[in-house]
């Protein structure tokens, strides 16, 4: 539950929403039940920040390839996320948002299906992600850039860079034509015109985030004004914390309005400073992000995505110059790093599940275990590893 954890407890789902919740094992008569003692129950997990997985690029994906990532997401406790775009050219862009439109059409009409109780055909063994298998639900698009500084690039390639002059440079990034569809963009504020581009991406309805940065802490009160109260990959890709200029980090950890996500795999933040963070920022201003790539669930090996060779050794990724290049953990493996570093269940609970539905200003309806919302949830045991996971009131075992 959003404010404690229930020992004893009944989840009554009626048509992938959650109708009742009793504090006791003994629920109400049902067509359908699952006994889940020993187990933890939490809401599932929301990846705002996410590039593929199971050899999958977001960039370069069909429909049947987003959906095979949203399968494999599924099997691993996210019931939602946002496939996350690196700067690329505008025909590339087309392409990939056309795809992501596909996909979540396709979602869509299965959702229905096994709402109505419509049996669809068995899939061959080429088709993936969509008819009568649950698949975490895409909610729109996250741009990472192309808004965003030389200075800071991290694995992004510069070539595709831009600034803002006017409309038109911000009409040039395809849009998402579904009601509901989400549109998030990782700025750097400092840019030439981003500050009129935060505000023109607010007025839109956009959510915009700070992000591959070495803006001043002025600037950033600017970005903060005009609409930008959130920090993509905190930390990472942005100017260190000096003592004599306290930067994007020094502004992050003061500004108690602003919520911050990050990658807590380890490597791109030392698990002593995730601790720093739990002790500072607390779980209220944070949100757990995978930043995973296309290599994830892969092993370690070379990969060819984005253009360039990048490495897994050791769950480490490195690219051609030496830099890391996103991650390949799960949101599950994000949780389990959180609770090792004595974080609580419910503070995970808040920083995968309900902190990204806020973001997204979607928690009227998702991202934490109450009645009313969406029946998505996730089944974990004493070991940390999923039993099933439940989206929409559909069923998932790994």
């Amino acid at each position: 539950m959003p404010d404690r954890v229930v020992a004893n407890c009944t989840i009554e789902v009626v048509e992938g929403w959650i109708a009742r919740i009793v504090e006791s094992s003994a629920g109400p008569a049902v067509d359908e039940s699952i006994d889940a003692s020993g187990l933890t129950v939490f809401p599932g997990f929301i990846d705002v920040h996410i590039h593929g997985a199971v050899g999958v690029d977001v960039n370069s994906a069909d429909a049947a390839g987003l959906l095979r990532v949203a399968e494999f997401l599924a099997s691993n406790g996210v019931t939602a996320w946002l496939p996350t775009l690196v700067p690329a050219s505008a025909e590339q862009y087309e392409k990939a948002i056309a795809s992501i439109s596909e996909a979540m059409k396709q979602q869509l009409e299965s959702e229905y299906r096994l709402q109505s109780g419509v049996s669809a055909p068995e899939k061959s063994p080429t088709e993936v992600g969509t008819l009568n298998t649950y698949s975490a639900r895409i909610l729109g698009v996250h741009y990472e850039g192309p808004f965003v500084s030389n200075e800071q690039c991290g694995a992004l390639h510069r070539e595709h860079f831009r600034t803002f002059k006017n409309v038109a440079d911000f009409d040039s990034l395809p849009t998402i034509k579904r009601e509901g569809a989400i549109h998030m963009t990782t700025v750097a504020p400092e840019i030439g015109g981003g500050i009129d581009l935060i505000r023109e991406l607010r007025q839109r309805g956009w959510v915009v985030s700070i992000g591959h940065t070495r803006a001043t802490p002025e600037v950033l009160d600017q970005a903060k004004e005009a609409g930008a109260q959130h920090m993509t990959h905190f930390m990472n890709a942005m100017s260190p914390l000096h003592h004599r200029a306290p930067g994007p980090v020094g502004w992050g950890l003061l500004n108690d309005d602003v919520t911050l996500d990050l990658i807590a795999d380890g490597v791109h933040l030392d698990p002593m400073m995730l601790k720093v963070l739990l002790r500072t920022v607390t779980p209220e201003r944070m949100a757990l992000i995978s930043d995973a790539i296309a290599a994830t669930g892969q092993g370690d090996g070379d990969y060819e995505i984005w253009g360039e060779k990048i490495s897994v050794e050791n769950g480490r990724t490195r690219n051609a110059r030496g830099s890391i290049a996103g991650s390949v953990i799960t949101m599950l493996d994000a949780v389990k790093t959180m609770l090792s570093l004595g974080a609580s269940e419910i503070d995970v609970a808040q920083m995968a599940s309900l902190n990204p539905a806020r973001l997204l200003g979607i928690d009227h309806e998702c991202g934490s275990i109450e009645e009313g919302k969406r029946a998505d949830l996730v089944a974990i045991n004493d070991r940390g590893d999923i039993q099933l996971t439940i989206g929409d009131g559909a069923v998932v075992r790994p």
